[in-house]
């Protein structure tokens, strides 16, 4: 065989060149943007795929066709590099195909490689999660009709079930409760977009959240600094107390969250804020002060009261349970 022959006869090169949705179209990595432009020929079965209108700006010529495997081997043939972007839903088709050609043993194959052209970032699926919303909000009957005002209990619900999930261990538990407390933070923004008067997006949500923690963390984004935990919660009543200019250490208190809580945060805000406000007597007559001393001592022991006595009523549940088995 002459040389010629021989050239004419070598596998040469497929690569499956893969992107993510979650990242910015033409935003590739440098591997990617080499295999492209060095390529005998790119490929492309998805006329609308996001990245083609980049490609082309690029000066990147795409065969816009759905080759079988088969075909694409005999692209290849003659040491040519043949790149294929396949759908941006993926083609298992093309690469099961291609798998059984290289386990046959009868086909010749070329240098088969997968090269992901662009990765997703930490957080990537929370993209998916804010377009499938999106999609609901405007499809599903029951969705589209829902308000803040009416997804309240289930905020809730869902974060009941999330303590829950979280004081018994269990992890699949966890995670799944924590995606459903998510939920509802994307679905109440989302509704939030639709107000005429004042709308606002997971975007902004997101973005309030992020400046605050950088304000309020001094010591990790700024000049200030703190070695202990005592330290690092000193910085955040400092600043949150200057942002928010409150009368008084009680403001912003919630008073609809659960007593024990309740009394607890009030006691917390006394003694951290120096005011000479004493809890009631643990001796008082009435059943109220009484509680609320117990969950103010909790307070200053850190100890949460609220979970040990969930705790508490978890082991009395148990001993209930095992009277009934034992009668």
């Amino acid at each position: 065989m002459n040389d010629n022959a021989a050239a004419d006869a070598r596998p040469g090169r497929l690569v499956l060149l893969t992107t993510s949705h979650r990242v910015a179209p033409g935003l590739l990595s440098w591997p990617a943007w080499r295999v492209l432009r060095d390529a005998d020929l790119v490929v492309c079965p998805d006329s609308a795929h996001p990245q083609l209108p980049y490609l082309r700006e690029a000066g990147v010529e795409v065969e816009r066709s759905a080759p079988t495997g088969r075909e694409l081997v005999d692209l290849a043939v003659g040491g040519r590099t043949v790149v294929v972007i396949p759908s941006a839903d993926g083609d298992s088709s093309l690469t099961d195909e291609l798998a059984r050609l290289a386990g046959s043993g009868r086909v010749r194959m070329p240098e088969l490689e997968l090269l992901p052209a662009s990765y997703d970032l930490p957080g990537a699926r929370l993209l998916d999660l804010v377009a499938v919303m999106d999609r609901i909000r405007a499809e599903c009957p029951w969705s589209g009709r829902q308000t803040g005002e009416g997804l309240v209990k289930y905020l809730i619900e869902e974060a009941y079930e999330l303590v829950e999930a979280i004081e018994d261990g269990d992890r699949a538990a966890y995670r799944e409760e924590l995606g459903d407390v998510l939920l509802q933070v994307v679905f109440h923004a989302r509704i939030a977009q639709e107000d005429s008067e004042e709308p606002f997006s997971i975007d902004d949500v997101a973005g309030t959240i992020v400046d605050k923690l950088i304000r309020r963390h001094p010591h990790v984004f700024g000049a200030e600094s703190a070695e202990t935990p005592e330290e690092v919660k000193e910085h955040w009543l400092r600043t949150k107390a200057a942002e928010k200019r409150r009368d008084s250490v009680t403001d912003g208190i919630p008073l609809d969250q659960p007593a024990l809580a309740l009394a607890a945060k009030l006691a917390g805000r006394a003694r951290t804020g120096g005011v000479a406000a004493p809890a009631p007597a643990h001796d008082s007559e009435d059943l109220g002060d009484r509680l609320l001393a117990l969950a103010a001592l909790a307070e200053r022991q850190g100890v949460d009261p609220e979970a040990a006595l969930r705790s508490a009523a978890r082991r009395y549940r148990d001993a209930i349970r095992t009277a009934e088995r034992t009668e």
